[in-house]
């Protein structure tokens, strides 16, 4: 990612912050406490802290997620029956409002159902179909990045960023 300019690293030295782009890393000079990589050039310091270029943190939208495992893990398996929760390779996404009907392709309007309740559905709603929502579906909440990170080797560069408890 650094090569590409996708990333920066971040050169900490005595609680100093410096962005440092691929060109300029390589140059880095290894300290004694630092990983480094063996490469044609000679040793390059490996960062502990990169720093995506593009990052954007709104949860990407349902065509961008077809596969229905992803909409059940994101959408914590909200579906239109029981079954389609308990075996995520057997469901499929559907439209609440069916797209023949102007439904939309939104986190608000789709659900996970399994195969043989979404063929028996078709292009009806829910209610038509006699079938009724768990729970209404939502835009996932945004959660920081740091909530799933661990300092579980424990990178003194961290501890700059991570609240641990």
């Amino acid at each position: 990612m650094m090569a590409s300019d996708a990333a920066t690293a971040l050169d900490i030295t005595d609680g100093n912050f410096l962005p440092t782009k691929w060109s300029a890393w390589i140059a880095l000079p290894v300290r004694e406490h630092d990983l480094a990589v063996k490469t044609s050039r000679g040793l390059v310091r490996v960062p502990t802290v990169v720093v995506a270029a593009n990052y954007h943190p709104r949860a990407p939208a349902p065509p961008q997620i077809r596969r229905a495992r992803h909409l059940g893990a994101r959408r914590r398996r909200v579906s239109v029956q029981p079954a389609a929760s308990s075996r995520p390779r057997k469901a499929t996404s559907t439209h609440v409002v069916p797209r023949s009907r102007g439904g939309q392709t939104s986190w608000e309007n789709c659900v996970l159902a399994h195969r043989e309740v979404n063929s028996r559905k078709a292009d009806r709603l829910p209610q038509e179909a006699g079938l009724r929502l768990r729970t209404r579906p939502s835009v996932p909440r945004a959660l920081p990045v740091t909530a799933f990170i661990r300092n579980h080797h424990g990178v003194a560069d961290w501890e700059h960023f991570l609240q641990l408890k």
